[in-house]
């Protein structure tokens, strides 16, 4: 027993120890490879779990693979999940809990309300890189939001590839929004009426709901009137849009029906049944089973043989970028702090996401605007490709 404790080793390390004790607390942490930790604020319960569910192991699931391949630059990534149930003051408290117990370099957050709470905080502690679910285009300002990006296009981008697409489709086209009453909802509209006019479409008409509405007969009337040669939903993930196409299928409509990301998930889009036959909307990443050229994907599905959401993709993504960014600091000899990680995400040029988004991207503020449009082919019970990837 005696014998292990004064072992060699044992001197060596009590050695080193008692030598680090000496050196500068900066050179301790040069040598002792501090890990690089991602915080989150993740609902993995509540209404929006079937999201956070996906994001928190994709996220997990790039952490492990960084981490297995010896980390960046000799260094561990850490990640701490805290459920929030997907309420805005539960993920303030999850932020203060996390970062108060860990030095946090990155951060995921799970809605644009906590995104837009948070940040004065982020910009006063300087310390921290955030991403997270919302698309918001109000996040999309990097002077109001220095510290923070979208992992992809905002909605008024995801809107202005639909709207690429309809234009070089159908030149002159007729195109209705229907929109919840939301912040969600409302926040692309009124800048998408004004692209659609410099694309050569008319908007004959924009309909509001309330986020859950059942009864949609009235303004099914109104869209049929309208006759739309599409109609974009935007707001939604789920309902009202079957009871839309349906009923408008039914009154004769003959529109093509269109949604932005948080609609567009297999599994979100197979639930709509017949409705969902050529069902189309814009994704910024490759679907899970997409099978052109995509080495990423080959590893996830290598590592989870079952079908994972868009929403996985996305968490995945977020943690790619956020060790690129970390990376491409530590590589210009610089301290993981808010600006330098920004910077660095900035500097981002032309970078291969593994096939994850089908062209390489360049992220020159706070959005990835590229995004590809997908129809439902309910035989095949997949999503598949409607266009080529569009960049904004």
């Amino acid at each position: 027993m005696h014998k292990t404790l004064t072992s060699p080793r044992r001197r060596t390390l009590l050695a080193a120890a008692g030598a680090a004790a000496l050196t500068s607390p900066l050179s301790v942490l040069a040598q002792s490879g501090e890990d690089i930790v991602i915080g989150g604020s993740i609902p993995l319960t509540g209404v929006f779990a079937f999201a956070g569910v996906g994001i928190n192991a994709g996220i997990g699931d790039y952490v492990k693979m960084v981490n297995d391949a010896g980390g960046i630059k000799g260094r561990k990534l850490k990640y701490v999940p805290e459920d929030t149930g997907y309420k805005v003051d539960v993920s303030v408290a999850a932020y203060k809990k996390i970062t108060s117990q860990n030095k946090v370099h990155l951060y995921y957050g799970d809605s644009t309300g906590f995104s837009k709470t948070i940040n004065p905080e982020l910009d006063r502690a300087g310390t921290t890189l955030m991403a997270g679910a919302s698309f918001a285009s109000e996040l999309n300002d990097p002077a109001k939001y220095p510290n923070q990006f979208l992992v992809g296009p905002d909605y008024t981008e995801m809107f202005g590839i639909l709207l690429k697409h309809i234009a070089k489709e159908k030149p002159g086209a007729k195109v209705a929004f229907v929109y919840s009453d939301s912040e969600f909802g409302r926040d692309p509209i009124e800048k998408s009426e004004a692209e659609a006019k410099k694309l050569g479409l008319s908007v004959p008409v924009k309909i509001m709901t309330p986020a859950g509405s059942v009864d949609v007969s009235g303004e099914v009337i109104k869209l049929r009137r309208a006759a739309p040669d599409y109609t974009i939903f935007h707001g939604y993930i789920l309902a009202p849009i079957p009871e839309f196409i349906t009923q408008g299928k039914q009154q004769g409509m003959t529109s093509k029906w269109m949604g932005t990301f948080w609609t567009m998930d297999s599994s979100t889009v197979m639930k709509m049944g017949d409705a969902a036959d050529g069902f189309m909307g814009v994704m910024p990443y490759r679907y899970y089973y997409d099978t052109e050229k995509a080495p990423m994907l080959e590893k996830i599905r290598a590592l989870r043989p079952e079908y994972q959401s868009t929403a996985y993709i996305q968490g995945f993504l977020a943690a790619m970028l956020f060790t690129e960014a970390a990376k491409r600091t530590l590589d210009a000899g610089k301290p993981l702090d808010g600006k330098n990680l920004k910077a660095a995400l900035n500097s981002i040029k032309d970078f291969d996401t593994g096939g994850l988004i089908g062209v390489p991207i360049t992220i020159s503020g706070n959005s990835i605007p590229v995004g590809r449009v997908y129809r439902a082919d309910m035989k095949a019970q997949k999503m598949v490709a409607a266009s080529d990837w569009i960049k904004l």
